[in-house]
């Protein structure tokens, strides 16, 4: 088949276009991706586990922010996208079932850590060869592309023949070969217009990352819907249900967060910059890199309170009473304000400004939060979830005309899209 006929089955994406059905459907196998870390690290929290799940929830971040560049330069639920999608999510599938195996093998079956490395090497080396079919794309884009995956690939499996039978879990010198190849498909990705490549729809970017992170926010409920269940016969205790509605109000708080006014703001501010090399760094910057502390905080907050629930839910102990030790308390508040700092980096970013109420509310709550996990789980779940409604409460009374500005605009915006839609079904369904 010649090359133009090759390119003439990628369709092109356009100025405007949203996010495909089938694209969500892909976003499923991410849900289990993000479930999976957090069941993995509450099974076994230690300082190793927990920098081993952050590095995983980086290459797996990087799997899906490739599939969506990739659904921004071409329409993927057109020609033969759907079945190279299908061959994605059948790897990435894979990759998940190697999870608990991508630092050290197991033995009894194949090797864990090539497994991973082979599949990771698949999903995004069809991102790749699919993004080179594009006729405005340079040749030397091929090596920009190619050499740091095989890199990074390369460092995964060096880090998987490096597995130590008399060590529990990753050894540091894995953690080290892990970031570093992190540190390269990280790197590599910034260069992205080096190659011509650009930011086609900025309604399907924002949106894109938009819904990542209402999954992510999901995840947390069915991390929280799936903790302690009543055993032998025991009812549910007061203690647990308590703590699970403290827990759902906490998400709903960090969702009022990011999507009443900053979701809408960051994308007004993508569609306003016109120039490609400025819309592609702050795409590059805003999206691609400062939404990674907002998941990688919720999955934090999921894992904490999930084990959480577990102390809670003990039956050998005074449930009201019982505190969470180790990692527990530091994981549940900290993945709370690594978001927080994620939104006020987000805001930074995008207005070149630092806004003095949020900088100082994140400090505070740091300073409040911290010491809070030392009270009884119970009353730990309380503070956060306090600390969480008055920060969203504090920006609904704040007489800020941003607020009002930007949610108007996206109204506006609502309205005109939905006319339009009429008009065009109108005439011709």
């Amino acid at each position: 088949m010649s090359a133009g006929r090759r390119r003439g089955r990628i369709v092109p994406a356009a100025p405007g276009s949203r996010v495909s059905r089938l694209e969500l459907f892909y976003d499923l196998v991410f849900v289990l991706a993000f479930l999976n870390v957090t069941t993995l690290l509450s099974a076994n929290l230690t300082v190793h586990t927990l920098l081993a799940g952050l590095l995983v929830l980086a290459l797996l971040w990087w799997c899906w922010v490739s599939f969506a560049a990739l659904g921004n330069a071409v329409r993927t639920d057109q020609g033969v996208l759907p079945l190279i999608g299908a061959v994605t999510v059948v790897a990435l599938f894979v990759l998940n079932l190697s999870l608990p195996e991508a630092f050290t093998n197991r033995p009894g079956g194949p090797p864990g850590p090539l497994v991973f490395a082979v599949c990771y090497l698949v999903v995004r080396a069809v991102q790749v060869l699919v993004l080179l079919t594009r006729s405005d794309v340079p040749g030397r884009a091929a090596l920009r592309f190619g050499l740091p995956l095989l890199a990074s690939v390369t460092l995964l499996l060096v880090a998987g023949a490096l597995q130590h039978q008399q060590v529990a879990g990753p050894t540091w010198l894995q953690l080290a070969l892990w970031a570093a190849a992190v540190g390269i498909e990280f790197t590599a990705g910034s260069r992205v217009r080096s190659v011509g490549l650009a930011v086609v729809s900025a309604a399907h970017w924002a949106e894109r990352y938009a819904l990542i992170l209402l999954i992510a926010l999901g995840e947390s409920i069915i991390s929280l819907g799936l903790g302690p269940k009543p055993t032998a016969g025991r009812p549910i205790s007061w203690a647990v249900i308590v703590a699970s509605i403290l827990g759902v109000t906490t998400i709903a708080a960090l969702w009022w967060m990011y999507f009443d006014t900053l979701a809408p703001a960051l994308e007004q501010q993508l569609h306003r910059t016109r120039d490609p090399d400025a819309r592609a760094a702050y795409a590059r910057d805003v999206y691609a890199y400062l939404h990674l502390p907002l998941i990688a905080g919720i999955i934090l907050f999921a894992l904490g309170v999930k084990r959480y629930l577990a102390v809670i839910a003990d039956p050998h102990g005074d449930p009201w009473r019982v505190r969470a030790l180790g990692l527990d308390y530091r994981v549940l508040f900290a993945g709370v304000i690594i978001y927080l700092v994620g939104l006020l980096a987000l805001g930074v970013r995008a207005s070149r400004r630092v806004r003095l109420l949020p900088a100082v509310t994140v400090v505070v709550l740091a300073a409040v939060l911290l010491p809070a996990g030392r009270l009884p789980a119970v009353a730990g779940l309380a503070v956060l979830a306090l600390a969480c409604v008055a920060l969203v409460l504090a920006g609904l009374r704040a007489s800020d005309p941003l607020r009002r500005q930007v949610r108007q605009v996206a109204l506006n915006e609502q309205i005109a899209a939905e006319q339009e839609q009429s008009q065009w079904r109108r005439r011709h369904l």
